[in-house]
């Protein structure tokens, strides 16, 4: 049987890779261009995270496999480039399953294994962190806006404006805001 790779090992020149990960966080998207998709951010026990993306005409049969906070050995995948802004990960390339893709239970990975990495506030407020993808935060909740009905790419949506502070600086100084659009 193939050894396992370690996620940071994974380049896109072949599909018979093998990892064992954990699944930190897991969401079902829907797009009126790609349908239903089941999105995914695995780690690895090295702690590198990776995107993974279950397109829809292979989320109904990957759904009942998958699940947060679960430990999989996955199998036989595709490796695509990531790019544009506001990725889930650095990881230069995200997973697409396969119709050969196998999904296997094993041994869970350490519970403690989260990848959570929050940031230091400095380094958003004053613009040194890369907008390329997403990072993490831990604040005090200050505000909490109204849900506004805002034009999103041509399309009406809602918007909620959280204003979050972080107890190690000034507290009147260092405020974050956040807006999240949802879909």
């Amino acid at each position: 049987m193939a050894a396992i790779t370690a996620v940071s090992d994974l380049k896109p020149f072949k599909t018979m890779w093998k990892i064992r990960v954990k699944i930190i966080s897991l969401w079902k998207q829907y797009s009126a261009a790609g349908g239903l998709t089941i999105e995914m951010v695995l780690i690895d026990s090295n702690g590198v995270k990776i995107n993974t993306s279950v397109k829809k005409d292979l989320a109904h049969q990957f759904d009942s496999f998958l699940t947060q906070g679960s430990s999989k050995i996955l199998l036989n995948f595709s490796l695509n480039p990531s790019y544009g802004s506001y990725r889930t990960t650095i990881h230069p390339y995200i997973i697409g399953f396969l119709w050969i893709t196998r999904v296997k239970s094993c041994d869970d990975l350490p519970e403690a294994l989260t990848g959570f990495e929050p940031v230091n506030y400095m380094e958003i407020l004053d613009g040194t962190l890369s907008t390329d993808y997403l990072v993490d935060v831990i604040g005090q909740i200050v505000e909490l806006t109204p849900i506004e009905v805002v034009s999103a790419n041509g399309k009406e949506t809602h918007k909620l404006t959280v204003e979050l502070r972080n107890e190690k600086y000034d507290k009147s100084l260092y405020f974050l805001s956040y807006s999240y659009v949802m879909i």
